[in-house]
């Protein structure tokens, strides 16, 4: 099983930036489930290359992208400038999962981030870093469906361990499901099953 660490995540992300015509796609559950929010103070937690911190800009956020490695975030740093949105967003080359930021934000997010402490504390980890009102994106690998790109065990969760991080009368679950969905890779497509919750705190 892999130590999602800085070192693995550096070798994860080097040979994907340098690559050619490889820029990472938006996660298309970000638009569908903050389209009714109101633009204020994001944070994307592993942000990766920048894809979904980029995207919450040109939408008015005023992001904050944390990743422990710094081959992505030089490159998310790249595409920002290029997209026009590098004033509205601040770059964080950190282990989120260990990150102590003091403060809060109107909505975090995390697409597939995978820490070395486990994927439900590094959740709930999250969580304590949503404002007053705001909201919480989480997507995340299913666990127990197998297929071509099966994920270590460690990197996946189920929706009802997911939900139950976040009762009454603390949080409103606003969205919770599981997706299965085709993306292209440079050997074919593929298949992946998510999970994906939002919520929105209602008290601390």
């Amino acid at each position: 099983m892999p130590q999602f660490d800085k070192s693995y995540w550096e070798d994860h992300w080097i040979p994907k930036v340098s690559a050619p015509d490889r820029a990472m796609p938006v996660n298309p559950y970000l638009a569908y489930e903050t389209e009714q929010l109101i633009p204020g103070t994001a944070l994307d937690a592993g942000c990766g290359t920048g894809a979904e911190a980029v995207w919450l800009a040109q939408q008015g956020w005023q992001v904050t992208g944390a990743d422990i490695s710094a081959t992505a975030l030089q490159t998310a740093a790249t595409r920002a400038a290029a997209a026009g949105g590098a004033n509205r967003i601040e770059w964080f080359q950190t282990d989120v999962a260990r990150w102590e930021p003091h403060r809060r934000w109107d909505l975090v997010t995390s697409h597939y981030a995978h820490p070395d402490t486990g994927q439900l504390p590094f959740y709930q980890r999250l969580g304590s870093w949503v404002a007053q009102y705001g909201s919480l994106l989480l997507v995340g690998h299913h666990h127990g469906t197998h297929h071509e790109n099966d994920h270590p065990e460690a990197a996946t969760v189920t929706l009802e361990a997911m939900t139950a991080l976040f009762p009454a009368p603390y949080w409103s679950v606003d969205a919770s499901y599981e997706n299965t969905r085709t993306i292209e890779r440079p050997h074919g497509a593929g298949q992946l099953h998510d999970v994906v919750v939002r919520v929105r705190r209602l008290q601390h």
